[in-house]
């Protein structure tokens, strides 16, 4: 009999809806998949020129568990240059992909029954990690008209002696939303009135922001021994098969980290990490190119989907996501979940897209735009039908 853990968690919607599109596609259905975020872009060239330097130096061999030094020396440097953030060199690892980090995280941090706000929507897999840690989520609705966002009531009134950590992300998958210095100031005058809870702070898209400079919920002093950021290589560089991610936080939170991820994998893979210096050291001219492009097919993809009755659609600031209501639609013609709905648009309008309920929003799906242009009007033609044909 398998263990009793597996029964807290589910394979992930995108995931899932992914593996259902290239089954269609393999049956020779012509499917338009806007459900993961992966950048459609190529890895820009000189980090590819980067990872095969490396291989013909040698870098072949097993590499520290927590990245090579001149790795997270950049990593410190970065953080330093792009985000005015202080950590030395031990105060960051890295890891196989910002996933891991999270993990690493979540299991240094949490005991049974300890419990976690996450502002829905969030990412797919933060609540599954902390159930896997044996803890328990405690989720905060972020409203439609707030941009998906919660406030520093919100969060204040969701505190418990049990709480232990909060979970979010900024810009946030899957909706998009961008937390401002001042929205992430409220917050921060919520948690120093709990010096026990630890903040993960998700900032994978932070090169995917349409409103200004990134506001790091690190940068406020009072609570930055509590705060673990998240970042890595796969949205802002176009990395994602090259599974990189790191992580920042104290030094006792680092080598709690270090600890766990040398019985999971060990070191992150030898040839990305070199690539990855390269990255972080250089041109960011095709991360700059990649944000323009993702900005214009966000303003290409809301102007559509506002085109169809019934859909309430925001203007997204950040990532590459809409998230839209679908509750219109809920209802008709036997369609009753989001989740059914994603897959009516699978199988009739042949698009792929994924169920809200995966994020915490049961009203809505996600829509990613990480596609060509011609792919995103192909699917939002093909959208406008589907939904029409449920009027």
């Amino acid at each position: 009999m398998l263990a009793e853990r597996l029964s807290r968690i589910e394979e992930p919607q995108t995931i899932k809806m992914a593996k259902l599109s290239r089954e269609l596609k393999a049956q020779g259905k012509d499917i338009v998949d806007l459900s993961l975020g992966e950048p459609d872009f190529a890895t820009p060239n000189h980090i590819i020129h980067a990872a095969i330097q490396a291989m013909q130096d040698g870098f072949t061999k097993y590499p520290p568990v927590a990245g090579f030094p001149e790795l997270r020396k950049a990593i410190s440097d970065k953080l330093k240059r792009d985000n005015n953030l202080n950590y030395e060199t031990d105060e960051v690892m890295v890891c196989t992909g910002a996933k891991q980090c999270i993990a690493n995280a979540v299991l240094a941090i949490l005991n049974e029954g300890d419990e976690v706000i996450i502002p829905t929507p969030y990412w797919v897999t933060y609540a599954d990690l902390v159930k896997l840690a044996e803890g328990k989520v405690i989720e905060v609705k972020g409203d439609f008209e707030n941009d998906f966002k919660i406030t520093a009531k919100q969060l204040e009134a969701a505190i418990t002696p049990k709480t232990k950590c909060f979970i979010f992300s900024s810009p946030c998958n899957p909706t998009g939303s961008v937390y401002s210095k001042d929205e992430l100031a409220g917050l921060v005058e919520v948690f120093e009135k709990y010096p026990n809870i630890y903040i993960i702070s998700d900032e994978i898209y932070e090169y995917i922001n349409f409103v200004g400079k990134h506001e790091s919920i690190a940068q406020f002093e009072s609570i930055k021994n509590r705060v673990i950021v998240i970042n890595g290589f796969s949205k802002g560089y176009a990395m994602t098969g090259w599974r990189l991610g790191y992580m920042a936080g104290t030094k006792d939170l680092i080598k709690a980290s270090e600890k766990i991820q040398s019985q999971f994998t060990s070191g992150p893979n030898s040839i990305a990490q070199r690539a990855g210096i390269v990255a972080l050291n250089g041109d960011m001219k095709p991360t700059a190119d990649m944000q323009i492009a993702f900005q214009s097919r966000r303003d290409f993809v809301v102007k559509a989907l506002r085109e169809i009755p019934g859909l309430k659609v925001n203007n997204p600031p950040g990532a590459f996501y809409v998230f839209p209501d679908v509750s219109a639609y809920l209802g008709k013609k036997n369609i009753e979940t989001a989740e059914q709905l994603c897959m009516y648009l699978l199988n009739e309008a042949l698009v792929s897209c994924v169920t809200g309920d995966a994020f915490g929003n049961p009203n809505c799906i996600r829509i990613s735009y990480a596609t060509s242009m011609e792919n995103l009007t192909l699917a939002m033609t093909r959208l406008k039908n589907g939904f029409a044909s449920l009027l």
